[in-house]
This record gives structure tokens, sequence and C-alpha cells, in this order.
């Protein structure tokens, strides 16, 4: 049940307005108080009045009423809001957001938010695979939002693609889940890394690599949200986290990140080494730029520290280590083989040749690497569902 908590469900321009209506009795039916705000066009689909009235509250939609002349104050239901759910969000409301375009009462509210704001896409397949629309949702990801994937099915062009709305008894679930989610890690101590490394050689120029730190970053909130006490060890990287509770330390190199982690070794129950760090660093780093000449440049690179095999030569039996792998061939025996060679309790194999996997990209898809040639093979997913199956597997290993 959700009694005592405040939701205010954001709705836009889009023919999955009339699957709101059922979101907000969905949510009424689970005892929470939800307020709704709409965008102008939202009121060509659905009516303010049906809202109004599954919702026991009045639906604002603009910033005034014209017959009173009484304001609504925006930044009230930003404040009064235990979590925002837009949905549907149409393209242009998403582009609003991302852009901070604030020309109506929906996304004053948005700006004005002080708690988590969650977004559930609602368009035709192909505004929905188009660039910009890729790249406001990754911005407004990357502003701490949640996306509610949306699925694919037949769309209201009569195209079948990827573009239809959550089902609104699928959503109340997940707000169901967010408010009263498990707290099975509750005390123990998690140390995740996460990103890329950057090994400098002069002082404009640097050796990195394409992670955005995204798989990571989703781990260390999964582990906080349920009650785990997290240090994010997090090399360059924009991505914030959901979690206000994580304890986020950014740096730079993989010498930093070693160290940082090297602290944390005999404190921490589960370490989760998702970050791309960088096998090797320039063995001499100029302190000028290097001028460019006519000849070729040859710089000489030394081994970096292995933050995963030092841990796992001082593991305890009472901690869980997990390892990641990016592999290109012989996926599987090649995270066999780091399993074994760093005495971790899982290696999470990610491959460069599945479509949808990979760096920076909302979605992967793993194999789990157990000892004795244990695998188990997850379908694509959004890495927040990665990291949920992730935090559930050392669950499992803590129990055995």
């Amino acid at each position: 049940m959700l009694k005592g908590k405040k939701i205010v469900i954001g709705i836009s321009g889009s023919i999955a307005a009339y699957k709101s209506t059922f979101l907000v009795r969905a949510l009424k039916k689970l005892q929470a108080e939800v307020k709704v705000v709409m965008t102008s066009s939202a009121c060509d689909f659905i009516t303010p009045l049906t809202l109004s009235t599954v919702s026991c509250n009045p639906v604002q939609s603009e910033f005034y009423d014209k017959n009173s002349g009484d304001w609504t104050n925006h930044v009230d239901l930003g404040m009064w809001a235990d979590l925002i759910v837009i949905a549907p969000a149409s393209a242009n409301t998403l582009s609003k957001m991302a852009n901070g375009f604030c020309d109506n009462l929906l996304v004053a509210t948005y700006l004005s938010a002080k708690c988590p704001v969650w977004f559930a896409p609602a368009m035709d397949l192909d505004m929905y695979k188009h660039p910009s629309t890729v790249k406001n949702i990754e911005l407004l990801i990357q502003y701490g939002n949640r996306c509610i994937e949306p699925k694919y099915g037949e769309l209201a062009s009569g195209l079948i693609g990827k573009g239809r709305m959550e089902e609104p008894d699928a959503i109340a679930e997940l707000i169901s889940n967010y408010f009263f989610q498990k707290r099975d890690f509750t005390s123990k101590h998690v140390i995740v890394t996460a990103g890329p490394t950057y090994e400098t050689f002069d002082p404009v120029r640097f050796i990195g690599n394409n992670s955005s730190g995204k798989m990571g970053i989703a781990i260390a909130d999964e582990f906080a949200s349920r009650g785990a006490i997290v240090t994010l060890v997090c090399g360059p990287s924009s991505v914030k986290c959901h979690s206000e509770t994580v304890n986020r330390i950014d740096v730079v190199s993989a010498s930093e990140m070693f160290e940082e982690v090297m602290l944390k070794k005999s404190d921490f129950d589960i370490a989760v080494m998702a970050a791309a760090v960088a096998d090797y660093r320039p063995k001499q780093v100029f302190l000028n730029k290097i001028k460019k000449k006519d000849e070729n440049l040859n710089i000489e690179f030394i081994r970096t520290q292995d933050i995963l095999k030092s841990l796992g030569k001082e593991k305890r039996q009472d901690q869980i280590l997990i390892g990641f792998a990016m592999e290109t061939e012989n996926e599987l025996e090649n995270a066999s083989k780091k399993l074994i060679s760093k005495n971790a309790d899982l290696v999470v194999l990610n491959s460069l040749t599945e479509k949808g996997a990979g760096f920076k990209l909302d979605t992967n898809k793993v194999t789990f690497v157990y000892p004795e040639n244990k695998f188990i093979e997850f379908e694509l997913k959004q890495k927040s569902g990665v990291a949920n199956d992730i935090a559930n597997a050392v669950k499992k290993l803590l129990n055995d």
C-alpha cells in the first residue's frame, strides 16, 4: 500500500494519455495521494474532469486560472511530491525537460522538483529512435531521472515497433516497489568501481576508453536502494547517482582508483569491480605538451596495478568479490580464466558483439560466469535491471 505517499502524475500530449487514467486509479487503489499536472495538448486527448474525478484532486494545466486569476504554484507542487511520474512523456516534453525550456506548468513543476522524477516515453518508433530523442533521454538520465522503458508493439500509427508506453499496472508496481523495496543488504558495506580511467602522457592528452560509468553507477544505486552502505569509486563520468546515500569518490587514473579501493580492502562485505580500468599507462608523463614533429611518436607503456587481482589475493572467506569482463572473442573461455586468476566469486561477462550491449548505452546483455563452468545468460535489458540481477546473485552467494 502507498498510504501517505504523495505522487504527481504529469501528462503530456500523446494518444497514450488515456492510460494515465488507469495509472491514477491504480495508485488511488494503493491509497496514494495523487495530483495531476497536464500540458494543454494533453487536454486534447483526455479531459481534466476525468482525471480530477479519479484522482479526487483538482487537475492543474495552466499557470493561472483565467476566470479567478489565481496563480498555480508549481514550486509548491514540486516540493509537495514524494515522486513525480511523467506518463506519457512525449518527444516534445522530453526535449523541453532536457533543455530547460519552461513554457508550461508541467515542465515548471519538473524543474522545481525536490523529489525523484520518472518519465515514461510514448511516441512512434521513428520518433523514439531519432538521435535528438535518444540524446534527450540520455541527458535526463544523466540528470538523475529514471526512464521507464517503452514497450515493443503496435503503435497508434499502425506501425509495429518500440514506443508503446509501459502499461499502467506495471508502472504502479514499479512505484510500489520503489517505496517499499527489499532492504536485504542493510548494514552491508559495498564498494563499487565505475567508469573509465584516463592515463595522461602530457598536460593535454591521455589514453582512455569509451566507458560512461552507467553500469557501475546503476549497481551502486541498486545496492544503496536495498539498504547497503555504498562507496562508489568512479572514473571520469558525467552520469549522476540516483541515490543520495552513495558515497561517491571521483578519481581519474588507474593508480588513484587502486589507492582508493585498497583503503577499503578490509572493510567491505561486497566488492563489485565494474570499472573499465586501463591495463597500461605511459611510463613517462611529459611536463609540457608534446609538439607535433615530422617523425612518428613512440610512447612506452607499463602495466597498471590490477585492482581485482589485488582484492582477490587478500579476500576473506566472508567477502564477496565480483569482476567484470568485456570481451570480443572467446568470451566464455576468457571470462572463466579471469574468474579463476582473480579469485572472484562471479564474473559478469559483457560482449561487444551483442547488439544493445557495451559502452555508453542504457542497455546491456550479460552472462554470469561462476566456478565449475556454470553460466547464466540474461536477455538484453536496462542497466538498472542488470544491476538488480547482480544484487540478487550476490544475495544468493551470501546465503549459500
